[in-house]
């Protein structure tokens, strides 16, 4: 009687790993071939005020006056490159009228760097979607951004254009390592398509870090790991004077990487998508978290946050139930929730089929309306979220 083979589940699921990361490098060859760089869309006058805070009015009188950039007009519509804003932003500054308006929002002395972590302990909360726009905008607005990937999975990553498992990615394991093989988180930083905004990409090897700091701690120089909480708060420390913000995308998970960002974190995002068993689950990610930090700080460890907040996402407005929970939540901890909630909207869900951000979008590549209202909401959390730095700066 002949016996059957037990079939290799290990080998099959490697395989299709390894098909679907085939499968999607092609794609990404379609879209940026080989050697190109993901590129950036010009963009429209009204954007442009937005971003820099002025009136179109007023563009256009720069405009006619030849003052500022030279920029492309295409039907008579002008379009600015986001270099182009930079310089606009420069110009402006450089002949304002009053002290109290700022036109490049870089840090002044004496002002910290700001590192916030946006996290949540369940997948499909709109973390890394978060953390993406929020970067964008945030340097779009004129911040010096650094992005950190701290998800093994690198999803954020991918959505800058790269895919670590064939772009021989490093990532921030390699400053958080216990060994004489840990590099400059300098040594790491990439460009990305948006000037003023730099990336720390991810790759699995990140995950090595949640294995090797319990072996530190346990290890013959046990002091070391025992403060591995301070790590990324080191690492930062090496390149804060470049940027205004660093933003991290934290694993869905409550471990280390988690905690060692968090203690690094002067701003906390908790991302929450309005549905019951969402909110359940932030209710134990909240209770762990805090039990973790408490003893983290009872152990003489400093906690540098500032503020917290819960910012609502793929929020549907004629969902009754998730208004019911937007209420709830409200009446919960009102001082604490965002004012602003990011929109459900399938402008953001064509935008990720690209690998892209509805700030990279061509507007006209989705209904008009749809784009609207989903950008609309985007930079009314983001902006809030901005408001809150700058009032943790002592600008507000």
């Amino acid at each position: 009687m002949n016996e059957q083979v037990a079939p290799r589940f290990d080998l099959e699921i490697a395989q299709q790993g390894t098909r679907i990361s085939n499968a999607l490098n092609l794609l990404r060859n379609q879209q940026y071939p080989p050697d190109a760089k993901k590129g950036l869309r010009k963009f429209q006058i009204a954007e442009v005020a937005d971003f820099i805070g002025v009136t179109q009015s007023h563009l256009r009188q720069l405009h006619a006056e030849g003052k500022g950039p030279e920029v492309e007009t295409v039907s008579g519509r002008r379009y600015y490159t986001a270099n182009q804003m930079l310089e606009l932003r420069e110009f402006l500054e450089a002949n304002k009228k009053s002290d109290k308006r700022t036109y490049v929002p870089h840090r002044r002395p004496g002002e910290a760097l700001q590192v916030l972590s946006v996290v949540n302990f369940k997948g499909g909360s709109g973390k890394t979607t978060t953390a993406v726009h929020l970067s964008q905008y945030l340097a779009l607005t004129g911040h010096r951004v650094l992005v950190i990937d701290l998800d093994p999975q690198a999803s954020l990553t991918s959505v800058f254009g790269i895919q670590p498992e064939l772009d021989d990615t490093v990532s921030l394991y390699e400053s958080l390592r216990f060994d004489d093989e840990r590099r400059p988180l300098a040594d790491i930083i990439q460009k990305t398509n948006i000037p003023g905004l730099d990336i720390v990409p991810a790759n699995l090897v990140l995950q090595e870090y949640e294995y090797d700091v319990p072996l530190a701690i346990a290890g013959k120089t046990g002091q070391e790991g025992r403060l591995f909480h301070t790590r990324i708060r080191n690492a930062v420390k090496e390149v804060e004077d470049d940027y205004d913000l660093v933003i991290m995308d934290c694993p869905p998970q409550l471990g280390y990487l988690t905690i060692t960002a968090l203690m690094a974190s002067t701003g906390i995002i908790v991302t929450i998508h309005p549905e019951m068993l969402d909110i359940m689950s932030m209710s134990q990610f909240l209770m762990m978290l805090g039990g973790i930090m408490t003893t983290v700080a009872d152990a003489g460890a400093e906690i540098g946050i500032k503020w917290f907040r819960y910012l609502v996402t793929r929020f549907e407005p004629t969902d009754i139930p998730q208004a019911q929970m937007v209420g709830f939540m409200q009446s919960l901890f009102a001082q604490n929730m965002l004012n602003n909630h990011v929109l459900k909207s399938t402008a953001i869900s064509d935008a990720s089929i690209k690998k892209q951000s509805l700030y990279e979008v061509e507007r006209g590549e989705i209904v008009r309306a749809t784009y609207d209202r989903a950008m609309e909401s985007l930079n009314a959390a983001n902006g809030e979220i901005a408001k809150l730095v700058h009032k943790t700066w002592g600008r507000l």
